[in-house]
């Protein structure tokens, strides 16, 4: 299979973001604005600027992980699934068929100059040259986009002219009032102007052809935006220092007016041409995008088949194009600007909040397939903030585009039960959703499905397909352990079967053929020789398999079921997995998986001769102990069993904690001795007495706090200040 070749250099990454960007959010959009604010309209651009920083970073981010995806439509869809890629889908197109349809209504207003017409006229001028971008787009006029980039850099030096000859001619009379509509009126204006920086996140759709991905996409996403918030800034300050409030109010060719006003008319008229060519430049390029929603939709079965119909000889998706088109037109003629501006605001406010929680669900269930080379700083406030900031703008925006989102929720709903319903994808949200995500979003199935099991895609010679029925330990391996061979001779030593049973799962999305992901790896291959070599030095019956599969929690189900297995064992890195919404695979594998289950913390440890039992405070466990044991059995190890108690606790009590826990000791077949100290700090006590062991054996934690829960970013405390490796065990019998 042919790859896009990665071909993008920074500055090209930077000119095409700039370039969504810059039309009708500068040329059009101001005077409207000021209209809601007062001379304060530079400030909202802004705050715009900051509200969809967090969008750009969390994009940068899914779109290092999903390089070579369809965009925001497809992130949405894998991690909430293909109800709410449904809905994305719709609420995408419309946000750039609007935005593309405001272009238009500008372009006409900056045509009225050159031409003499009257503005009600340029509405059907408008739709004239919405049947020439039609055209353009199923002709597939290639060349249209490389001359973009030309309209582009003449439209950067005539706002710099702008600004060089504006911004010493402005008038402080101009600037008063700051606020025309109070502090509400500043926060509806942001969100008015913020469908202006909605082009910063298209370049996430060229990820697959930009050079070092990982740097120069996050780099160009934050420079463009930067750019663009100086030049919005400083061009509204430019606007309402030169033109009079009662004109800018109402004016929709603002950088004709303040051109005409410093220039003269024949700059004025320059200015005209320009506004003309670049919008309906901006408006080609948002049909360009907006008609591709539709036919990635029908491609994956979530709209009739009829709109991913391509022209035969053209190649192009004429259908979706076309739909494209008479949309838009109804929109020229029974849309105000005002509205067309505020629902195109609307529907991106909308993406862009999704964009920012389908972060924090992929973060937060650590979906094996998500590794995203970039990864957003401070996480996870700044997904918060973007989601709050967000819904802030959504409630200031008003009634009308609140209804327009909710129409658009129940019309996506009702096409993906009629069509997309049939589609076998699922999102991560309802694989690793806790109920109240799950209840508010999906009905839960009962019934899984056998078919994510697949073991024939592996060379037979090494693997043979066939599970251990009576397996006494399952390990599924993920390929992020630190040493695969140590994680299974953990499991073997607390098997008491003869067959320990080790899988490698490789988990892949929906939309990847699973014949095509693992024939003949090496490394496969590879693991089974270390695997094999591990088990003879032992003595230990191991036998090793590997699964590809589009559903790792259910696969892993499918593994405990067949093998009947007492202990699930898994590598892991102390982070806790618990939820308000969302966990990882972990947490949901602790509630699902009928076993006992033990995670394994490798610190590097691969001598294991001195084993401590660290009951957590308050915890006693008489199972802990027996196991223990065997796992010293196992590895010829001695049993230390370790109470940390409280400095206040008296030598009588301390004496009695002694004389229990070596009666529990007593049964036990290793060398063992039992400690009890005092310490004020029970995490610090243990991690300093676990730096004269190899492993300490603990039990699962209490339950977090309303913080560390709603986030799932809370570590194992315990386990992560260990200097040792450690096994957490959560024992169910």
């Amino acid at each position: 299979m042919k790859k896009l070749e990665r071909s993008l250099s920074l500055t090209s990454v930077i000119a095409i973001s700039i370039g969504g960007m810059l039309g009708s959010g500068i040329f059009v959009l101001p005077g409207i604005a000021a209209a809601k604010s007062g001379s304060s309209v530079w400030l909202a651009y802004l705050l715009a600027a900051i509200c969809i920083l967090p969008a750009a970073l969390s994009k940068s981010e899914l779109a290092t992980a999903m390089p070579s995806s369809g965009g925001t439509y497809l992130y949405i869809e894998r991690a909430f699934g293909p109800i709410f890629g449904t809905i994305a889908g719709l609420g995408l197109w419309l946000s750039l068929l609007l935005k593309s349809s405001f272009a238009l209504v500008g372009f006409g207003a900056y045509l009225s100059v050159l031409a003499n017409v009257s503005l009600g006229v340029t509405k059907y001028i408008a739709i004239f040259f919405l049947g020439i971008i039609l055209l353009l787009n199923i002709f597939g006029i290639k060349k249209v986009g490389k001359v973009q980039m030309v309209i582009v850099s003449i439209s950067l030096v005539t706002l710099a002219l702008v600004l060089i000859f504006g911004l010493p001619n402005v008038n402080p009379e101009y600037l008063d009032p700051f606020y025309s509509h109070g502090g509400t009126g500043l926060i509806a204006t942001v969100a008015f102007v913020y469908i202006s920086y909605a082009g910063v996140t298209k370049v996430a759709a060229i990820a697959g052809e930009i050079k070092n991905p990982s740097k120069n996409l996050p780099r160009a996403m934050l420079l463009s935006l930067f750019i663009m918030t100086l030049i919005y800034v400083f061009v509204a300050f430019a606007l309402v220092g030169n033109i009079p409030m009662e004109q800018l109010a109402t004016d929709l060719h603002p950088i004709y007016t303040i051109a005409f006003i410093n220039g003269g008319t024949t700059i004025g008229i320059i200015t005209a041409v320009v506004g003309v060519i670049t919008l309906i430049s901006m408006a080609n390029s948002g049909v360009l995008a907006a008609s591709r929603f539709p036919f990635a939709m029908a491609m994956d079965k979530l709209l009739p088949d009829y709109m991913g119909k391509i022209h035969s000889k053209y190649l192009t998706p004429v259908t979706s194009i076309i739909v494209t088109c008479i949309v838009m037109t109804l929109v020229i003629l029974f849309l105000d600007v005002v509205k067309i501006a505020k629902l195109a605001s609307a529907f991106m406010v909308m993406m862009f909040i999704s964009v920012n929680i389908c972060v924090v669900i992929l973060r937060e269930t650590s979906a094996q397939w998500y590794n995203p080379s970039y990864k957003s700083p401070l996480y996870p406030f700044v997904q918060i903030f973007g989601i709050i900031s967000g819904i802030i703008l959504l409630i200031f925006l008003g009634l009308l585009p609140l209804l327009a989102i909710l129409t658009i929720v129940v019309i996506g709903y009702l096409i993906y039960l009629k069509i997309g319903k049939k589609t076998a994808r699922t999102g991560i949200l309802r694989k690793y959703g806790h109920r109240p995500a799950l209840y508010l979003l999906y009905k839960k199935n009962k019934k899984l499905s056998r078919e994510t099991l697949d073991m024939s895609k592996i060379n037979k010679s090494i693997l043979d397909g066939q599970i251990a029925s009576e397996a006494g330990v399952v390990i599924p391996l993920f390929g992020n352990e630190k040493s695969a061979e140590m994680l299974i001779e953990i499991g073997a030593a607390l098997n008491k079967k003869e067959v320990t049973q080790a899988v490698n799962i490789t988990e892949v999305p929906n939309q990847t053929f699973l014949d095509a992901v693992m024939e003949d790896n090496p490394k496969i291959h590879s693991l089974a020789r270390r695997i094999s070599g591990m088990a003879r030095a032992r003595n230990v019956k191991i036998d090793f398999e590997a699964v590809v599969t589009h559903d790792l929690s259910e696969t892993i189900q499918e593994l405990s079921d067949q093998t009947h297995s007492d202990w699930m064992v898994m590598g892991w890195d102390a982070r806790a997995h618990k939820g308000l919404l969302v966990r990882n695979p972990i947490g949901w594998f602790v509630d699902h998986v009928n076993s006992d289950f033990a995670l394994f913390r490798d610190n590097g440890v691969r001598y294991i001769s001195k084993v401590v039992v660290a009951l957590r405070p308050g915890r006693k466990d008489k199972n802990f102990v027996a196991i223990a044991d065997r796992v010293c059995k196992f590895y010829k190890a001695s049993l230390t069993l370790l109470h940390v108690v409280p400095e206040e606790m008296s030598d009588e009590d301390m004496a009695s904690i002694e004389n229990s826990s070596n009666m529990l000791l007593s049964k036990a077949a290793s060398r063992s001795n039992v400690i009890v100290k005092r310490a004020k700090k029970p995490i610090e006590s243990i991690s300093e007495t676990s730096a004269e062991y190899d492993l300490l054996i603990i039990g699962t934690p209490e339950k977090g706090n309303w913080q560390n829960v709603l986030f799932g970013q809370n570590k194992d405390k315990f386990a992560d200040s260990s200097a040792c490796s450690v096994l957490r065990l959560t024992v169910k019998g």
